[in-house]
């Protein structure tokens, strides 16, 4: 919320097309009232009640793009667990295995997905009697001394009127990238993400493990915005923090309904096993931030437990939003007039001529035009700075989504120009050139070395013999035992069989 520069002349375009829009009396004439009584979902970084208590059910953001170096295919990246400390073992971070995961596409605007890809996941473990998640470096996904690892199943279930037409498995024990434990535990680590890249027929890609979390933000807008003084923006932080990935990369024809019609709608859901056994929705997201900063407190479960045809019954909370009536309060920014019906064209509806299906039903989702081909300089601001192939046209992953919807809902689009924004304008590491895009999580042993130490003390192999069965350890334990001692580092004894840890503290060990 802090003033930002102007990125180029080609801003003035989408507000014209909407705007035109608005003339016509397409939205407010007819849009709006095709919404039917029902409810409503979406999810993001700990946005409601309930879902913030189990992370592992948690969307956090979904994108959608064109692939930048594959035009004829579309990318979606779903993410899971906020706030994924990276040292935060020893039990690193997992996908839940009494879940659905799945990525809905909505290829005909009525707001029902005709397609889900749906992803299951299993957990295997070497050897229960370990507490560590590896035992010694790991240089492939099936290395024996990565104790802790990951497959999943992946469907594509076919639906007409949310009726089911047929289920294909599409991929069987695909392995999943590990969490990045640290540099000596994975020395190698983007050879493990490469691993986890898996090919499916028709030309399909698909991808599940640990990634940066590529949102870029200041949190801090939830200190009364800013600090109430802007003392607080350009901090971002979600800096260092990893999520779950999930990425499938999909040829244009597979989702379009047709090359007539090549727009399509994308959310994902995660649904949980009750104790009755049955799957219930949990969590969903397709735009970003709905969740967090659109629906009041009373609202947010049950917008995480429905779905997108049943969107009505929060449509007030875009028509009459809260942000704009704070920013007013506190820093006397005047909120445009309500009711806000500029914003349901932008986020339920898609841009007209642009993004929006024909016979759209208003709902809350991403919606791509598979058709736009990518650019090779993308605009952070998307659509707001004559960029096309951006936000809200789907979501990039550099798209500056904070930035890009502050404004909008700071009347943008009503000839209120603005340039507020959050002082994050990119992520703090850069994203991948090819697919899965996302840029590789940040590893467990970042930070500073231990006072006194090099880093050339190896303990690695120690380790791993420590680990073995009776007998089948080498070299001179009373050598190992020295050598740890003198490292200052943990050392670990193998006696009749038993492992055995000690420390040296205060010249005796114990």
């Amino acid at each position: 919320m802090t003033p930002i520069s102007r990125r180029g002349g080609g801003r003035g375009g989408v507000a014209t097309l909407i705007c035109g829009a608005l003339a016509a009396g397409g939205l407010v004439a007819a849009g709006v009232t095709v919404l039917e009584p029902g409810a409503a979902t979406a999810s993001s970084h700990r946005e409601a009640p309930l879902i913030s208590g189990t992370p592992q059910y948690d969307n956090t953001d979904v994108y959608a793009f064109v692939s930048p170096d594959k035009p004829d295919t579309t990318t979606v990246v779903a993410n899971w667990i906020p706030f994924e400390e990276p040292a935060g073992g020893p039990n690193f971070f997992t996908f839940a295995e009494d879940a659905q995961y799945d990525i809905h596409v909505d290829n005909n605007g009525d707001a029902q997905g005709e397609l889900v890809f749906r992803y299951t996941f299993k957990t295997h473990v070497k050897n229960g009697k370990s507490f560590l998640y590896n035992t010694g470096p790991v240089e492939s996904l099936d290395d024996p001394d990565l104790n802790v690892t990951q497959t999943y199943d992946l469907e594509l279930l076919k639906l007409k009127d949310q009726h089911l037409q047929s289920r294909t498995k599409i991929a069987d024990d695909v392995p999943v990238a590990p969490s990045n434990v640290g540099k000596a535990s994975m020395p190698d680590y983007a050879a493990l993400r490469d691993q986890a890249i898996h090919p499916l027929a028709g030309g399909a890609t698909t991808f599940a493990g640990q990634a940066d979390d590529p949102f870029f933000l200041d949190l801090r807008v939830f200190d009364l915005l800013y600090g109430g003084n802007l003392s607080e923006v350009g901090n971002d932080t979600l800096k260092g923090y990893n999520v779950n990935s999930v990425a499938l990369q999909l040829p244009n024809h597979m989702i379009q309904e047709s090359a007539d019609q090549p727009i399509v709608g994308i959310w994902s859901t995660t649904q949980r096993k009750n104790a009755q056994g049955h799957f219930t929705q949990v969590s969903r997201l397709g735009m970003p931030l709905v969740n967090e900063v659109v629906n009041p407190i009373e609202d947010k479960d049950q917008f995480n437990a429905d779905a997108p045809w049943n969107d009505a019954q929060f449509l007030e909370n875009v028509t009459n939003p809260e942000l704009p009536k704070l920013i007013e309060a506190i820093y006397k920014i005047k909120a445009p007039a309500e009711p806000r019906n500029d914003l349901v064209d932008v986020f339920l509806k898609g841009v007209e001529g642009l993004n929006q299906p024909p016979h759209v039903r208003p709902s809350e989702q991403l919606r791509l035009n598979t058709s736009i081909k990518p650019t090779a300089t993308p605009k952070r601001l998307g659509v707001l700075d004559g960029d096309n192939a951006g936000f809200p046209n789907g979501r990039r992953l550099t798209d500056d989504v904070i930035d890009a919807s502050l404004q909008v809902v700071e009347g943008e689009l009503l000839g209120e120009k603005n340039d507020l924004g959050d002082a994050v304008d990119t992520n703090d590491k850069e994203f991948e050139k090819a697919f899965p895009y996302v840029a590789l999580p940040t590893e467990g042993s970042r930070g500073p070395l231990a006072k006194g130490t090099t880093g050339d003390a190896d303990v690695r192999n120690q380790i791993g013999d420590a680990l073995q069965p009776a007998g089948t350890t080498s070299g001179d334990d009373t050598t190992l035992i020295a050598a740890s001692a003198g490292a200052g580092a943990a050392g670990i004894l193998l006696i009749g069989g038993g492992l055995m840890w000690w420390r040296r503290m205060r010249g005796r060990a114990y």
